[in-house]
């Protein structure tokens, strides 16, 4: 597929890691390291994107629980509420363009307010390799 033509909606995962705010922090720490994720979308009992999660965020109240031996609490206390995120039918290389800047390397998949997917740096860079694979130059 040329590399103009490829969507979010055909790289992306869509089997989806995501926690509700009320998971609690360690769960949720491990359950990163399980998915081999830096960070999570949180979405309420609907399926709606509400935040996201990151190991970051997680490093505070992991450290703090460590110390005192005590609850680390609840996503809700730590996720970011101001989201970045695509729609399925962005191109790819828009999300080229805002994982090469500052931003996350990690962006939910949203359409009409519901979490559908995710799309990670891995899976760009894999579409990128593919679309290079199959270049024919002018």
């Amino acid at each position: 597929m040329k590399l103009d033509a490829l969507c979010v909606r055909d790289i992306m995962s869509h089997d989806t890691f995501h926690v509700q705010p009320t998971t609690a922090a360690d769960e949720c720490a491990r359950q990163l390291a399980l998915h081999k994720l830096s960070g999570a979308p949180v979405t309420d009992q609907y399926g709606r994107l509400i935040g996201f999660v990151s190991e970051q965020d997680l490093l505070g109240p992991l450290s703090q629980s460590a110390y005192h031996c005590d609850s680390p609490g609840s996503v809700a206390k730590v996720m970011s509420e101001d989201v970045l995120f695509v729609t399925p039918d962005q191109q790819v290389m828009q999300v080229v363009n805002l994982m090469m800047g500052s931003k996350p390397k990690i962006y939910p998949v949203v359409e009409e307010g519901r979490l559908i997917g995710i799309v990670t740096r891995r899976l760009v860079m894999r579409a990128l390799l593919q679309a290079q694979q199959t270049c024919t130059p002018v």
